[in-house]
């Protein structure tokens, strides 16, 4: 475990935890923009809103609907002695 850390404290200089401003700058200099091929449309960012949201909380409300049936199941089942 301390060698790990010992190889990753030797690859990081003094003089990169002190300059913030220049990391950053070379940081910024690796991202690339360009505009989108194809642009996206209102209808189409609404449906994959919805069909995320969907995918996000159907679980969560199925589990919360059942809910009374698994606390039914734990009560009826005898404890072991």
């Amino acid at each position: 475990m301390t060698s790990g850390i010992l190889k990753v404290m030797s690859s990081v200089s003094m003089a990169t935890l002190t300059r913030p401003k220049l990391v950053l700058s070379q940081a910024r200099s690796r991202i690339y923009s360009k505009p989108p091929k194809n642009r996206i449309g209102a209808g189409q960012s609404f449906f994959v809103m919805t069909v995320f949201t969907f995918a996000m909380l159907t679980p969560a409300a199925w589990i919360l609907h059942h809910l009374p049936e698994y606390r039914g199941q734990r009560s009826r089942q005898t404890p072991k002695t």
